[in-house]
């Protein structure tokens, strides 16, 4: 690896902005396209690989579904780096439930919005409801969508105690959560750092899916159950 550079941090900023206005610049025309969308999210998610310089390894492919079948997807979250990596993991029909305060960034905010991304703000419980809601339409019409069960970054990398909507969402839908353990990011940019690292190995863990559904039969117990499978199911990907 080379040493800690606020420069890349910057460069892979600058990449961020430069896809984000023409997202801003076709919705004020009302002309915002998924297509050109997914296509942008791919050369970013390639630039910041290329600026970073990353190694990337991905067991586990076979998991990830074939014809058209799309999952809540749900990894650890160890750094800013885990967006881009799980473009190139799963490809750009991909998209993140995310905090709320990020749709307020200006250019960003609202390119991410236009772009499918959805909101969740956890202090206000119906709108919360809602954001889960637009997730369940996009998986039903193609779209994989991440949530990161632990609601934020892990200053450790070891996994934070899960939040509920999540996992009410996919036992509420009957969907498929494909599990996905990120390691490495975090030797990009550790949580809250503003200096990034080029060079590390990153590895990406696909895990068999986890229905739903087959939960369905255990009650008030459902959701438990389903998390502490989803967590097993990371925590095993570490090595």
């Amino acid at each position: 690896m080379t040493s800690k550079s606020l420069g890349l941090s910057l460069h892979n900023i600058y990449e961020t902005l430069l896809i984000s206005w023409p997202t801003v610049v076709d919705a004020f025309a009302g002309r915002v396209t998924k297509e050109a969308c997914d296509a942008r999210l791919a050369s970013w998610a390639s630039e910041i690989a290329k600026n970073a310089g990353y190694e990337l390894e991905v067991i586990g492919r076979e998991h990830a579904g074939t014809h058209g079948e799309t999952f809540l997807v749900m990894s650890n979250h160890q750094s800013l780096y885990d967006i881009p990596v799980l473009f190139k993991v799963l490809g750009a029909n991909l998209r993140m439930i995310t905090k709320t305060e990020l749709f307020k960034v200006p250019i960003f905010g609202p390119a991410i919005r236009h772009a499918g991304f959805i909101d969740i703000d956890r202090s206000n419980r119906q709108r919360a409801i809602r954001s889960l809601e637009i997730a369940k339409k996009a998986i039903a019409d193609g779209t994989n969508v991440w949530i990161a069960p632990e609601g934020t970054r892990s200053k450790t990398g070891e996994l934070l105690p899960f939040k509920k909507g999540g996992f009410n969402l996919a036992l509420e839908a009957g969907l498929r959560i494909l599990p996905i353990t990120l390691d490495g990011t975090r030797d990009i940019l550790p949580a809250k750092g503003t200096r990034s690292m080029s060079g590390a190995h990153v590895r990406a863990v696909i895990h068999a899916p986890i229905d739903a559904r087959v939960y369905g039969a255990k009650g008030k117990s459902a959701r438990d159950a389903l998390m502490t499978d989803v967590r097993a199911a990371l925590e095993s990907g570490f090595r």
